[in-house]
């Protein structure tokens, strides 16, 4: 299996490296150091999967839903596994919903890795036990009819709270102004949430933004 290894501290992409190659079928075959780097490594070395940090530095791909839709569109069946300290539950099923198959957190022990590599190549989902837990948590909570909104409605509150208009989402996820709208209305139904600073608040008392 080809590997490509990204995160923005060299520290951890040793580790990873040393971690990913305890699997004798796979292959390190690059590093990158923030998503516009990766961006660039992954046009030239064709890779199996992306270990990757879920927030890195750069330029026009800096947030991370953002490079996973990135790499996604561009190499659909690439496997995809990220080792994050983020623990927003919200975010971390958004990430589901981008392609991602395996999610390890950062604390975790180092058997979680290839456990992650070993359940991704054999087609299985893996989490982190202790996100599990949180996932579990949350989930608990939601079953209190708690509102939930769809993977597409979080994306679009996330990315409106974050400064983008609807025209500017409808252009970047190529669907229609009505749709974007139908999608924000229907997340500001579910939240309960009457108008933009409203919404633009709970996007942010959520972690969705900071």
């Amino acid at each position: 299996m080809r590997v490509i290894i990204a995160d923005d501290h060299p520290v951890v992409r040793i580790g990873l490296r040393m971690l990913v190659n305890l699997n004798a079928n796979c292959e390190v075959l690059g590093e990158a150091d923030g998503p516009d780097s990766l961006l660039d490594l992954l046009a030239t070395t064709p890779c199996d999967l992306l270990v990757t940090d879920f927030s890195m530095p750069g330029n026009s791909h800096a947030d991370g839903l953002k490079m996973l839709s990135q790499v996604r569109r561009t190499y659909p069946k690439m496997q995809i596994i990220l080792v994050t300290m983020f623990a927003n539950v919200m975010t971390l099923r958004a990430t589901f919903a981008q392609g991602v198959q395996g999610i390890v957190a950062k604390d975790a022990s180092a058997q979680e890795l290839p456990m992650a590599i070993k359940s991704v190549a054999e087609g299985r989902r893996f989490v982190s036990r202790s996100l599990r837990t949180t996932l579990l948590q949350v989930d608990a909570r939601n079953q209190s009819n708690l509102p939930v909104l769809s993977a597409k409605e979080y994306e679009v509150v996330r990315m409106l709270a974050s400064g983008m208009t609807v025209s500017e989402i409808a252009n970047r996820f190529k669907r229609s102004v009505s749709t974007i709208s139908k999608q924000k209305n229907m997340a500001m139904q579910r939240l309960g949430i009457a108008n933009d600073v409203g919404l633009f608040a709970y996007a942010r008392e959520s972690g969705m933004v900071q």
